[in-house]
């Protein structure tokens, strides 16, 4: 508006047409050279804007694997009775922590308490067989067995005097022969009488012989096998927890027949006669590269971030590393196993995780930012900042990298500090491509 005004004023000045137009021209051309100098100055601030460079600096950088997880139970089995029956009471439900030996269901004991009542019976009877053996015998028949001793000597000499009587008068002819011999059948009788009582006593007082001992002990050891036979079958009615874990399923309800099943090692194959699934505490399951498992060793400490809840990492340690490798796609892995601390027990079986495995920290190494790595035909390398005050352009220059972690890499040789690398590039200097050049296996740390 001030210059429209300042043409008005000339013309009130009534100045030549040819010194007007002249005037008019110079004014236009002068902004339109002041517009043209503010875009190319803003140009040159956008070219310098774009060109970013990052300087060559040594640090100390923690060094990490990466690897891909899977969070499964240590152990997780299906839970059925060792004898068909039926389920008389279900203690549990899904998702509850139970404890060791805890008791989780009751199947149905009823036809083996009867048989546990005669199993005890037979106990009692063949304890008290042996305790009668191991006493002896009572003064009762101790004396019972002297008094048989008396009557039948008493009974001898009876027959021993009508013996003596008949022999005199079978000699003075008084009897006859038969008579004789019937006395002295009589005396005979009495003489085995006195020696079987006397015997008898002998008995009597040494008390049971060993034999007869041992045999009471061996029937009440069979009496009491039987009982303990009893008793397991009734424990084993008994469903209790064989570890600590979490109740993962449940297969049947009271009232249901259920039956022994061998699927009892695995969730994912239980089948109708389980009554329960059982799962202990979790774990990480992570497949590492061939060429990071010597960095790996038992007890070092993990990252673990799931997939469910990301932002929030869980601490861990390596407990297991596999002897025998898979080959999955051409690629040799080997199977990582790895506790993790869940005090609020947030991570379920099956759950998706990130891995990193603290694998020590590199002291002083030279790194520049990944991004500034390229590769040309001359190999890999990185675009060394020009200056435009001394007329240098920047040149490629090849390196040899390390490992790799965030995003910086380290540089083995071909720079030295405090050179500044290119993170962007002028125009017509742009590389064909850019990559990032690792440490074989050594995957880059996510952030």
């Amino acid at each position: 508006m001030q210059r429209v005004g300042f043409v008005n004023d000339l013309v009130k000045l009534r100045l030549p047409r040819w010194l007007l137009a002249l005037l008019i021209v110079g004014l236009v051309a002068g902004g339109g050279y002041v517009a043209y100098s503010r875009m190319e100055a803003a140009k040159r601030q956008e070219t310098r804007r774009r060109m970013q460079t990052a300087t060559v600096e040594r640090l100390n950088l923690p060094v990490t694997i990466a690897s891909n997880g899977v969070v499964q139970p240590e152990r997780s089995i299906n839970l059925s009775p060792k004898t068909s029956g039926i389920l008389k009471q279900l203690l549990v439900k899904e998702g509850d922590r139970v404890q060791e030996n805890q008791i989780l269901a009751y199947m149905d004991d009823s036809n083996l308490q009867g048989q546990l009542t005669q199993a005890e019976g037979q106990v009692a009877n063949a304890q008290a067989n042996l305790q009668r053996a191991l006493a002896g015998n009572r003064s009762q028949d101790i004396a019972q067995a002297q008094a048989r001793v008396i009557d039948a000597e008493a009974a001898l000499r009876q027959a021993e005097q009508n013996f003596r009587q008949n022999q005199q008068l079978l000699t003075d002819g008084a009897i006859n022969r038969r008579d004789f011999n019937n006395s002295l059948a009589d005396r005979d009788r009495a003489i085995a009488q006195v020696t079987e009582a006397k015997q008898a006593l002998s008995l009597q007082r040494a008390g049971s012989r060993p034999e007869d001992i041992a045999q009471a002990r061996a029937q009440l050891t069979t009496s009491e096998g039987q009982l303990q036979t009893i008793q397991a079958q009734i424990n084993d009615t008994i469903i209790r927890a064989p570890f600590s874990g979490v109740m993962t399923r449940k297969y049947a309800d009271p009232g249901a027949f259920v039956t022994p099943t061998t699927a009892g090692s695995s969730v994912s194959s239980a089948t109708s006669s389980s009554i329960l699934a059982l799962a202990s505490r979790n774990q990480v399951v992570a497949k590492v590269a061939e060429s990071n498992i010597p960095q790996i060793k038992l007890g070092q400490r993990v990252t673990i971030e799931a997939d469910a809840y990301p932002g929030k990492p869980f601490e861990g340690q390596v407990t297991q590393i596999a002897a025998q490798s898979t080959v999955e796609q051409n690629v040799t892995n080997f199977e990582v196993k790895m506790s993790v601390t869940d005090p609020q027990n947030l991570l379920r079986a099956g759950m998706n995780t990130d891995v990193e495995f603290n694998a020590g920290t590199l002291s002083n190494a030279l790194v520049i930012p990944t991004v500034a790595i390229v590769r040309q035909e001359q190999g890999t390398g990185v675009l060394i900042a020009g200056s435009r005050e001394e007329g240098r352009r920047s040149e490629f220059r090849p390196i040899q990298t390390g490992v790799t972690v965030n995003d910086k890499t380290v540089v083995r040789s071909g720079l030295k500090e405090g050179e500044k690398v290119m993170l962007s590039f002028p125009q017509g200097e742009r590389p064909a491509g850019r990559t990032p050049s690792l440490m074989p296996g050594m995957g880059p740390r996510r952030g």
